[in-house]
């Protein structure tokens, strides 16, 4: 299964793709964000986000896309820019015909690190063990998005397992 992971931002929108083969292992596919310049008009901004992950879609083609949800910003118009920016990486995966899940970053912390508490240092170490990455990742965002890709994974596959005994 290949998952397109989503960290939205309105500075940078942190994507990762995260394939399973098929004795389990996870391999990080493609990773990095998409940075906006804030003296860019917001609008265009978030065409910039769109676009890039409309290429993704379209390179990869993943099955489904994870998304971070939002749980709280520091101010009303972090919160604003930040969901939209999440509107646009929803619209992206809904139109290149992926199933959608979202996630808290409780959820994503804990799937990955196995404390929803983690800090940034902490997720960043665990997906590149987890993903067995040579070398260290420099992108915050890119580190979220591929966890958030984990996390999908991780959720899928104990959905099939639980669905697989209740058989």
């Amino acid at each position: 299964m290949l998952v397109l992971g989503v960290d939205p931002g309105a500075s940078a929108t942190g994507y990762g793709i995260v394939a399973r083969s098929d004795d389990g292992v996870l391999r990080a596919v493609d990773y990095g964000s998409v940075r906006t310049t804030p003296r860019d008009p917001f609008p265009v901004r978030l065409q910039q986000i769109f676009s890039r992950l409309t290429e993704l879609i379209r390179c990869y083609q993943p099955e489904c896309a994870a998304i971070e949800s939002l749980i709280f910003a520091k101010n009303v118009q972090s919160a604003f820019k930040l969901g939209q920016a999440r509107g646009v990486a929803l619209l992206a995966a809904a139109q290149g015909g992926l199933s959608i899940a979202e996630y808290t970053p409780l959820q994503v912390k804990s799937a990955v690190t196995g404390y929803g508490a983690a800090g940034k240092g902490q997720v960043q170490q665990m997906v590149g063990s987890l993903l067995g990455l040579k070398e260290p990742l420099r992108s915050t965002d890119a580190a979220d998005a591929l966890a958030v890709a984990i996390c999908h994974h991780h959720s899928a596959r104990l959905l099939h397992l639980s669905r697989g005994r209740g058989r």
